[in-house]
């Protein structure tokens, strides 16, 4: 037998203990060889008073072993409890979310019988770096973060992973029609590393159609690689037209670190009553065999449990009448797939895993060092609710105010121009972005800007936010107002 792996292991909560008992009864059945580090995350955690639902100890063992079997957790509503999904792969910079996708037709009821994608993730930025500030008594803002080593990575990898496994066609989703500078990044690197993949179809969808899509025709889709949010929401819906979100798992690999969890809850409310399908956690199981380079044992799982579905031995989430021929609870789901070892589906395609090493992982286009960032301007965002709200009086008082090295361009409430020549239909609320421009082609300074916030101080602005507004090579790099 070759030397065992250290792995760190966590039973979660709610549904957690019974799917990981579980899956690690199948493993060490199959001749997995692995050494379990238990450590306690979650809910008992979060109640000793660890925000984060994991002890500082814990991250020893993480770091050590590098590989992180997970089950589900429960996070305590309300009282600053952060999420723990987010805080370790954002900690170990595990960027890339990897979540397999098939139907397991007429074994598993679905809508659609041939689905087989794999849908590739951001993990670490957009909206999940979770920076929010309440601005004014009315508006709240969320920070949308996306970096060009953050999209080189992610797409990098959906390639790679296409090629290793033999996938025709990666398309990209994203919200570049709307966010042309976040999203836009996103797609602009996606077209230029998809040339270093010829043999490999290139397409690119607005998320809305994309979606769409995956829930009309998703057999034909292959890998999809997505942002943060999106991949979120499509992966679960993905999961659910399949079949069952209770079957899929997930992987989420760092250049280090990885974790492997099912992609469903801790289920409280079917805690301790032996019904819970532990199929999530097992697939999970599988990515995390590929990964530590046992590839045979993971195929040797993978079809026991492709047979046992075959079979007709379904837990309650999956059970139809009529169709399944034995209804089994976590554990005797377990032993059936253990008694299947050896066995190969007849209907189902067989799995068969090999050693898959990236030839690109986790490269990044070094910075440019001759980049040019000329400072044109700022965006001061004021909270102002004074004369019925009316454009024109504060678009008037900022004016005057301006002073000989800006120019009050415009002003937005919500994105939309409302001031100068707005329309006297547009809602304003008392969040206003003032943009402030220098003469077209000079720049300005910090301290230039510094004097423009101190006359607005003194004329009493209440100024909450800027944003310096820059041209970066030449171009603009900053969005217009809608209706400018």
């Amino acid at each position: 037998m070759s030397e065992k792996r250290k792995i760190t292991v966590a039973h979660g909560d709610g549904i957690g203990p019974e799917i990981m008992k579980a899956t690690l009864t199948i493993l060490e059945a199959a001749g997995a060889a692995i050494e379990p580090e238990v450590i306690e995350i979650g809910e008992q955690v979060y109640h000793r008073g660890v925000s984060s639902g994991i002890e500082p100890s814990s991250w020893d063992s993480l770091r050590s072993t590098q590989v992180f079997l997970k089950a589900p957790i429960t996070t305590p509503q309300g009282g600053g409890f952060k999420s723990l999904n987010v805080t370790t792969r954002k900690t170990l910079g595990l960027y890339a979310n990897v979540r397999p996708c098939r139907s397991y037709s007429p074994f598993v009821a679905t809508r659609h019988d041939t689905i087989d994608m794999v849908i590739v993730r951001e993990n670490e930025e957009d909206l999940y770096a979770g920076i929010e500030h309440q601005q004014t008594e009315e508006v709240v803002q969320c920070l949308k973060l996306v970096s060009r080593p953050g999209c080189e990575k992610i797409v990098r990898y959906a390639f790679e992973y296409a090629e290793a496994y033999n996938r025709k066609k990666v398309t990209c989703f994203t919200k570049d029609n709307i966010m042309k500078l976040t999203d836009g990044l996103f797609h602009r690197v996606f077209d230029e590393i998809g040339e270093e993949y010829p043999d490999i179809e290139k397409e690119h969808m607005i998320i809305d159609i994309g979606s769409a899509i995956l829930a009309d025709k998703p057999e034909t889709l292959d890998v999809v690689v997505t942002l943060n949010l999106y991949g979120d929401i499509i992966s679960d819906i993905a999961a659910q037209i399949a079949g069952s979100v209770g079957l899929g798992g997930s992987a989420n690999i760092g250049e280090s670190c990885a974790m492997f969890e099912a992609i469903h809850g801790s289920a409280p409310t079917i805690a301790g009553k032996d019904v819970a399908n532990p199929s999530g956690l097992i697939n999970a199981a599988i990515m995390m065999l590929v990964h530590i380079g046992q590839p045979e044992v993971a195929t040797h799982i993978n079809n026991a449990w492709l047979y046992t579905l075959e079979s007709g031995v379904h837990t309650a989430d999956i059970y139809r009448i009529g169709s399944s021929k034995s209804l089994v609870g976590t554990q005797a789901f377990a032993e059936e797939i253990v008694k299947n070892l050896g066995k190969t589906p007849k209907r189902l395609q067989p799995a068969e895993y090999h050693a898959v090493q990236g030839k690109k992982l986790h490269y990044s286009t070094p910075p440019d060092p001759n980049r040019q960032k000329d400072l044109v301007g700022v965006d001061v965002f004021i909270d102002w609710n004074e004369s019925n709200r009316n454009p024109k009086v504060i678009g008037d008082g900022l004016a005057a105010i301006s002073g000989d090295d800006f120019t009050l361009r415009v002003i937005t409430n919500r994105g939309v121009k409302v001031y100068p020549d707005g329309l006297p239909e547009t809602f304003c609320t008392d969040h206003w972005r003032c943009r402030f421009v220098a003469e077209e082609g000079k720049t300005v300074s910090h301290q230039q800007i510094i004097g423009l916030l101190n006359r607005l101080d003194e004329n009493n602005f209440d100024f909450i936010k800027t944003e310096q507004l820059y041209n970066i090579n030449g171009q603009r790099a900053y969005s217009l107002a809608q209706g400018q």
